[in-house]
């Protein structure tokens, strides 16, 4: 630690005294300047004056004034008006990321490293960052970036006083599917309306899945991972279940055997593991380090491509979690905490009116939480217009236009910006990587004037952080003894298998009193069937031997027989006295 924190110490040195030998520079060249223009004569005075971009020097002047911000404030970069102004810093107020953000350009445009250059200011500021690392190259702000003889002229030429610098970083992964501490949510937590997002589901299969979360709670059956919901599903739709479905009013057979077709696929997918216990609490995503720094939580996602809609919507989770959980807190000099939503068409592809209404609803209000948003995609349309309307800030990246479609976005997009100098249009089709249109809302909440901007360099490595040092990392944090277990407890599986168990019981005991009753009674048939022959052969036999009689009588069959004779012998002898004594 006292190394980590030596080396701390000596990046900051190093920049300062960098950022003290450009102010210096950036003095002596206005002397300089000054010095020319009061000794030459007024013709080559306005000659040199003359602009060499698309802007005049008012314009460059007022763009220089509207991002001369009083508090602290992330530097983005330089303005660019034919070459980069080293002077005319465009900049982003720290308090105003609560405001939420934009990134967008087409794919290889820069959008990756300015996201990153963004996280690295903010953990510098102490403020704490949660990004998603979709494409897996985010990671390398673990670790100190090298310096190239390119890297450091390009920095130079827009003012930046780069050095290499790592920063705190916690690496996740969905339910410990890749390198990082795993996540995971409780399908009860996840909410009917986000797992109908990731279903597929339509309005009316959304309703009922929320009917059916409904009853879970009214039964005391905890939904804490898949297969919970799945086997009440199973329930309901069985002959245990059916007068209870029947109960519930909204829900048809149908539509219940659709959710559970889908909820089957889904877990076949491989989703069971990002559902379960040890829940995450999104709170661990707003810590800083003893030395003050933001601690930047990334979010692993290897998979992205084979289950999109699983990862937006977990992102989205963790949003409304924590919109859920956090106080009110106003406005403040600085995020609690800012998310970046990277491949943020995933999140709004095929979202029903209900979700949209949700995360709309999410991104207006979670800002009085203290936390800020910013959608990291490839053209703004990928956003709806009411999250669109909430966004404050814009780093527009280069757009490409070979299509119909694209040329329609491309001008969509250029009438959502303020009036400029530029011809946006031509501009944002030819923005190199790593230059973006930027306008921000100032520290009054106005937005600032558009300005072409080539954008500050990473301070960590442009490349992936090594698998091995982001391992060490996982094994050294103290979130892993909590979140690395996963816990099945006893929940809704468990409970209505024991009712089946139970059921089954019960009617195998029936069925087995009935068998027994069953035979007692074929028994008693036999029984009865014997006697009945019995009795029918001994009349046949003594009316065949003497003769008159046809039917028996159990009292003459008696006095009949050697056994009755004898007994009526003795009882004569008895009356007469001549029974020998």
């Amino acid at each position: 630690m006292a190394a980590a924190e030596a080396q701390v110490e000596e990046a900051r040195r190093a920049e300062a005294e960098a950022e003290a030998r450009l102010a210096a520079l950036r003095d002596a060249a206005a002397a300089e300047s000054a010095a020319a223009t009061a000794d030459a004569s007024p013709e080559p005075a306005v000659a040199e004056a003359a602009p060499r971009g698309p802007l005049e020097t008012a314009e460059v002047d007022a763009i220089r004034r509207g991002y001369a911000f009083e508090g602290r404030a992330l530097e983005l970069g330089a303005l660019v008006n034919g070459d980069p102004d080293p002077g005319t810093q465009v900049r982003i107020p720290l308090r105003m990321l609560n405001r939420h953000g934009l990134v967008a350009g087409a794919t290889g445009t820069g959008k990756t490293k300015t996201l990153q250059g963004l996280a690295e200011q903010l953990s510098a500021a102490g403020v704490p960052v949660f990004a998603a690392d979709i494409k897996g190259d985010l990671s390398g702000l673990a670790t100190p970036g090298a310096p190239s003889e390119q890297l450091l002229a390009r920095t130079a030429g827009i003012g930046q006083a780069w050095e290499p610098r790592a920063f705190p970083t916690e690496f996740y992964a969905l339910g410990g599917e890749g390198v990082g501490i795993p996540i995971r949510a409780t399908v009860l937590s996840f909410g009917p309306v986000l797992l109908s997002k990731v279903l597929g589901l339509n309005a009316t299969q959304e309703s009922s899945l929320g009917i059916v979360f409904a009853y879970a709670d009214e039964q005391r059956l905890p939904l804490l991972d898949l297969k919970d919901l799945r086997e009440l599903l199973l329930w309901l739709t069985g002959d245990e279940g059916k007068a209870e479905l029947k109960r519930l009013g909204g829900i048809s057979t149908q539509t219940a055997g659709v959710i559970l077709r889908e909820l089957t696929a889904f877990s076949e997918q491989g989703a069971d593991v990002f559902f379960g216990e040890t829940e995450f609490s999104p709170r661990e995503l707003l810590r800083t380090t003893p030395e003050g720094l933001g601690v930047v939580s990334m979010l692993e996602l290897p998979g992205v491509a084979s289950r999109p809609a699983l990862f937006s919507t977990f992102l989205m989770w963790l949003l409304a979690d924590l919109f859920e959980d956090l106080p009110e807190v106003g406005d403040l000099d600085a995020p609690k905490l800012v998310f970046f939503f990277d491949e943020a068409h995933l999140l709004f592809q095929d979202a029903s009116k209900d979700f949209l209404a949700a995360i709309t609803q999410t991104v207006r209000l979670i800002r009085s939480k203290g936390v800020g948003i910013v959608f990291v995609t490839q053209t703004p349309k990928d956003v709806p217009v009411d999250v669109l309307a909430q966004l404050g800030s814009r780093i527009q990246h280069q757009l490409r236009a070979h299509t119909p479609d694209d040329a329609t976005a491309l001008r969509a997009t250029v009438r959502t910006y303020p009036r400029s100098g530029y011809d946006l249009e031509q501009v944002l089709t030819s923005l190199g990587i790593g230059e973006a249109i930027v306008t921000v809302m100032d520290e009054r909440g106005a937005p600032t004037p558009v300005a072409w901007t080539r954008l500050r360099a990473p301070q960590g490595s442009m490349q992936p952080t090594p698998e091995t040092a982001m391992r060490q990392a996982v094994q050294a944090s103290p979130l892993l003894a909590t979140y690395g277990p996963a816990i099945d407890r006893e929940s809704a599986y468990e409970l209505l298998r024991a009712r089946l168990e139970a059921a089954e019981a019960a009617e195998a005991t029936a069925r087995e009193v009935a068998a027994r009753q069953e035979a007692a009674e074929e028994e008693a048939a036999r029984l009865e069937r014997e006697a009945r022959a019995n009795r029918g052969s001994g009349s046949r036999t003594r009316a065949g031997s003497g003769g008159a009689r046809r039917e028996g009588n159990v009292v003459t069959d008696f006095i009949g027989s050697r056994t009755g004779q004898t007994i009526l012998r003795e009882i004569v002898r008895g009356v007469f006295g001549t029974r020998r004594r």
